[in-house]
């Protein structure tokens, strides 16, 4: 990874900010800049997973061996997403954002988060009826799905479907280079998305619920620097300083655009270039976490189920905070890597323990924010999945 291009992201940071701070609401004028970074990004997502993933099946040639590449993964994200909701809950109970705060929830409406279709409908849901309509649509868990049967046959088919292979290989080849020429325009993506949302939230709309945001900063903070840095050194084998600078341009991406699956195509390029992840490894499970682990997520339900028990006055009893837990951990599996999505599990959580849904409109004006922080988490714990999975699968072999 060339330095510059880390340089050149700080400076888009701060620029972004500072011009933001100082200009106010005028700053929406850059947001088109924004927007195109974001179409760059959205044109390559599935062309990208479907080529890169069927490499990553057929180059494992081992079916069992995808089995247990799978296990191993889904292992890894259901364990940190437990650890993520555990210490959302910590840091509520520690900082206590939601006690004596000074906001009425008159005049708010709670953001309307869309419904889930249940746990039976969501795993049916996987399968596509019609993969081009998948690929058109841009639905990454019914593309994985279509690219891991691709690759599965391809490998069972053997010499006679080489050809297919080839062209796979080729194609994948093709947009890893185009996603090379859009990792150009990154820093302008970076201050085209930022800079309109430090403008418009301001100084004056942060600071009543500021707590709150200290509490999530803190908590993501951790959940970085602590138990990413202990699992990528531990089970890793890589240094966290390594780690975190090859990583960091798919952290920048994660917080401006606010979406797991809008910066794959970065987090890809990044474990591969940067920490020396095999391709079979990350591209089985980058896109996997890019739709079901959602640490960040889940450690963003179980502080505001805090931060809003605390302000209706109740207290978490230890059977509801182990509700949270699971629910929070559970629903991360079928809660998609957009923008909002944890509006979806905050909702369930909060029925889950009996709070006040209206509740959600405590956090509904400051949720891009923390959105901003939860995506960061998101993206980083899957970059810690495909390093700790690749050394694990390094040793076996």
């Amino acid at each position: 990874m060339k330095k510059s291009l880390i340089w050149q992201l700080i400076i888009a940071f701060i620029l972004a900010i500072v011009t933001g701070l100082i200009f106010g609401d005028k700053m929406q004028v850059v947001q088109p800049l924004g927007d195109l970074f974001l179409r760059l990004i959205q044109f390559i997502i599935a062309p990208l997973v479907l080529a890169t993933l069927v490499v990553g099946v057929t180059s494992t040639n081992n079916v069992k061996k995808l089995g247990r590449l799978g296990g191993k993964t889904v292992v890894f994200y259901l364990f940190t997403s437990m650890l993520a909701i555990t210490l959302g809950l910590v840091a509520g109970k520690v900082f206590s954002p939601g006690s004596g705060i000074d906001v009425s929830l008159e005049g708010q409406e709670a953001p309307e988060p869309n419904e889930t279709e249940g746990v039976v409908q969501t795993i049916l849901n996987i399968i596509p009826e019609n993969p081009f309509e998948a690929l058109t649509s841009g639905n990454m868990l019914q593309i994985i799905f279509f690219a891991l049967f691709i690759g599965i046959a391809i490998t069972l088919v053997g010499e006679k479907a080489k050809p297919v292979q080839q062209f796979f290989d080729g194609f994948a080849e093709v947009m890893y280079k185009i996603t090379s020429m859009v990792m150009v325009t990154v820093p302008i993506g970076v201050f085209g998305l930022l800079a309109p949302v430090v403008g418009e939230y301001g100084a004056e709309v942060l600071l009543p619920l500021l707590k709150l945001i200290l509490a999530m900063m803190a908590a993501c903070i951790l959940q970085i620097f602590v138990v990413y840095a202990l699992l990528v050194k531990q089970f890793g084998k890589m240094s966290p300083v390594r780690f975190f600078k090859g990583i960091f341009p798919a952290f920048t991406v994660a917080f401006s655009t606010s979406s797991s699956s809008g910066t794959l195509p970065v987090t890809l390029k990044n474990t591969q270039e940067n920490l020396g992840v095999s391709k079979e490894t990350s591209t089985f499970v980058l896109p996997l976490g890019a739709t079901i682990n959602m640490d960040g997520t889940a450690l963003y339900v179980g502080l505001c189920s805090m931060f809003i028990a605390q302000y209706f006055g109740a207290d978490l009893s230890l059977s509801q905070m182990t509700t949270v837990v699971l629910i929070g951990t559970l629903a991360s599996i079928g809660t998609a890597g957009v923008p909002g999505a944890g509006l979806i599990m905050l909702t369930m959580a909060l029925s889950a323990v009996n709070l006040p849904l209206a509740g959600i409109a405590l956090v509904g004006g400051i949720d891009r924010i923390l959105d901003m922080m939860r995506t960061s988490v998101n993206v980083t714990g899957d970059a810690v999945a495909s390093v700790v999975v690749d050394a694990s699968e390094n040793n076996k072999t």
